[in-house]
Order: C-alpha cells, then structure tokens, then sequence
C-alpha cells in the first residue's frame, strides 16, 4: 500500500511517498479501506520532531480517517466488513489502509459525505473532551475561542452554541472572521483591530477559554478570564514560554489546563466517542452543526496540504483524499 513517511525532521519537504505491507487487525481492531484523513496541528509538530509519537503507536501521520471497513479483529461484534465509517487513530491515517480500535470508530453522520467525515475525529474528540468533559462548560457561561476559523474554532463555536453558552470568538482577517459570524459566534473580534481583553471584559469575562496561541495571549486570558474560570491551552503558536503574574490566577480561582489526545488511555477515548455519537451526531444529521471542509488535497501532496496548514490564510479542515474515488 502507498503511505507518506517523514524523511527526517523538517519542513512540508520531508513528506514522501512509500510503499508498505497491509497492517492487519488485532483483536478489538479494524482495518479500514482510507477514503480520506485529516491534516492536524500534531501532524506538523511530529513531521517536525517535536512531538514524537507514543509507544506502540504508528509512526505514521494521520489522527482521523474515514472509510470501508475490510477485515475486523477478534472480539469486535458492531463493525463488519464493507460498513463506512469514521474514526479516532492512534496514527496511521496517511495510508491507504489503516487499523483503528473499533471503539473508537462513529457512523458517518447521514447527510455528511465519506470524504468530509474524515474531518470530524480528532477536532470533536479533542473540544468535546476539553470543554465539555474536562472545563465542564454549561448553558449560559461565556466561551471565548481563539482561532475561530480554524478546524477546533469552527468545531468550538458551533458546539458552543449547540449547548446554550454565549461565544466570543477571536481571528483576522475579516474573512476569517465573517467565517465565525455565519457559524453563530455571538461576537467575533478582529484581534488585530481590537483588544480582544477589553472587549471580552465588557461582556462579563470569559468563563471558559480556549487557545491555540499562547504565547503573549496567556497573559491576556488570565485578564480575560470571569472568576472562577476554566483556561484550556491546546496548542502554542507564538510561542510555550512566558513569564506570567500567577497572583490573578489565585485571586480568581482560575483554573489552567494543557491537553494532548493522543495520551489518554483508550477507554477515555471510548467515552468520548459515545458521547460524541449520543449528544452531537444527531445534530450534525438535524442540520444544527455544519461540517467545515476548508481544502482537500490528493494523498500524494500531502506536502502542500502541510504548507496550507502552517498558512495564515488557512480555514476549516484540510483533508488528504486516499481512496475515495
């Protein structure tokens, strides 16, 4: 089967296409026919070398496919070969054949194509287990989002909102910010034009917040921040080291998080999946949550699909099509 290995460390440049065997199923796994996989924020940082991928994991990329199911592993009883459907790997994904734990795997929400469902794992596992299962936000709370145009912005606001709280959503340009607007932020901020501190403090601070910049933002959060707030940091565009004043965290009661999906255990990551499929796929097939399919680029280029990622002009989600022809 083909499959984009990293050459060594590096930029975009260092994807390349092999060949290898066909991975077969152990029990409790599937393998999967690739229709499609998503492009994500720790897809860069392992091409990189800056997050390597854990024991007994695939040292391939791809976090998230979308599929055929062609053989099932002992022990798995819902799957069964020629099913289609969607799913959470522990990598692997950048091939045209992938195993995955069946129990992390969702049907294809009706009304949603095979290829766009292979965007939906990896960004409604990681804010469903963030905002919802670790910050426990609730109807009526302030959410404020970083990135709103992005593959977790687009995801963050729209199960925001599905839930009752109030969004504030952070981006620029203006294109990028009208993205955010027709998804139902209550107010977009063009960070660039505005103090997105004053402006989130004149609605009554945030109660939960999520970032993928970091850097000179965290400070900024931190007076963002309503008492008694959770601060979710899942990413560190500009920057992970900082000097911050830790008395506003302890006069406020804040509470700050860092989170990676990939690490959690198994069984964690079967919850989620229930979860996702109880409370947000009826939604998604109701037509109250909209799939954001930025781009899709062939398996082969799979460089260029890294470049558009690390673009600032970047939106929704960046898929590689495998076998969806």
């Amino acid at each position: 089967m083909k499959v984009v290995e990293i050459s060594k460390p590096g930029g975009p440049e260092v994807l390349t296409l092999a060949e290898r065997a066909v991975p077969e199923p152990k029990a409790g796994e599937l393998l999967v026919k690739v229709a499609a996989t998503g492009v994500n924020g720790p897809d860069m940082m392992q091409r990189k070398g800056l997050y390597p991928a854990p024991a007994g994991a695939s040292d391939l990329l791809g976090l998230e496919i979308s599929g055929e199911v062609m053989a099932v592993g002992a022990g798995v009883t819902r799957w069964k070969a020629g099913d289609t459907l969607c799913g959470l790997t522990n990598g692997g994904g950048y091939a045209e054949y992938c195993v995955i734990d069946a129990t992390h795997c969702l049907p294809v929400p009706k009304g949603v194509s095979l290829v766009d469902a292979a965007g939906l794992p990896e960004t409604y596992f990681t804010v469903w287990s963030n905002v919802f299962f670790g910050a426990q936000l609730t109807a009526g709370e302030t959410f404020l989002v970083h990135g709103g145009a992005g593959g977790i912005g687009t995801t963050c606001i729209q199960l925001g909102k599905a839930f009752g709280a109030k969004v504030i959503a952070t981006d620029s340009p203006d294109a990028r910010c009208q993205i955010c607007r027709d998804l139902g932020a209550d107010r977009v901020i063009d960070y660039r034009q505005e103090d997105f501190v004053e402006a989130v403090r004149a609605e009554g601070g945030a109660n939960v917040i999520l970032d993928i910049v970091g850097g000179p933002n965290i400070e900024k959060n931190i007076k963002a921040a309503a008492p008694d707030a959770r601060l979710i940091q899942l990413a560190f565009a500009a920057g992970s080291k900082v000097e911050i004043n830790l008395m506003p965290i302890m006069l406020k009661r804040l509470t700050y998080t860092g989170s990676t999906l990939r690490t959690r255990p198994a069984a964690y990551k079967t919850r989620v999946a229930q979860a996702l499929e109880a409370q947000v796929w009826p939604l998604i097939e109701a037509g109250k949550i909209r799939v954001v399919t930025g781009r899709t680029f062939p398996l082969a280029e799979a460089a260029q699909a890294h470049a558009m990622m690390e673009s600032a002009g970047h939106t929704g989600k960046i898929l590689l099509t495998v076998n969806s022809g």
